[in-house]
């Protein structure tokens, strides 16, 4: 039960820190895209599901922490390809949502002009607002919950 332990604190502790430093980037002028604020969805929940897993460590029989790091598991490993497929958008591999990688209509009028103005949104999804080390933070995302993905698993062998 100590290695399922060590792997429910690892995840909590680098899904955590993973969020505090999307907010920090945000808080840095780094405006996240409209699929940027899906990706922090899945850590949500694994953050979540990673705090019920530590509960849940002393107190009930393994197979109830099976189904929590199958949970874990599935969540990271659909976040990575989440990641991975924002990041190919980002290069260009593949268009991205309408809402957020459309290129602006050319107005045929003042009006139209001042409509679009207003409903347009700024950070586009096909535009890294970063990259570190090459990768941009959707790629960064996709390593981290491929990682994550790879820990609740072996939280899975753990006897």
């Amino acid at each position: 039960m100590l290695d399922a332990l060590r792997a429910a604190v690892a995840i909590l502790f680098v899904a955590a820190a993973t969020i505090a430093g999307a907010f920090v980037f945000q808080a840095l002028g780094y405006t996240p895209c409209e699929l940027c604020l899906k990706e922090r969805i899945p850590y949500y929940i694994g953050i979540s599901v990673a705090v019920l897993t530590i509960v849940l460590t002393t107190r009930v029989p393994r197979r109830v922490l099976t189904v929590a790091f199958c949970a874990l598991f599935v969540i990271f490993a659909a976040s990575a390809l989440f990641g991975a497929y924002h990041a190919g958008v980002e290069w260009g591999f593949w268009p991205g949502p309408s809402s957020c990688t459309g290129s602006i209509a050319k107005a045929g009028s003042m009006q139209e002009f001042l409509r679009q103005l207003h409903t347009v949104k700024v950070a586009r999804c096909d535009a890294p607002a970063l990259r570190i080390l090459g990768l941009s933070l959707a790629g960064w995302n996709a390593m981290i919950s491929a990682a994550l993905a790879g820990i609740a698993a072996w939280g899975l062998r753990t006897k």
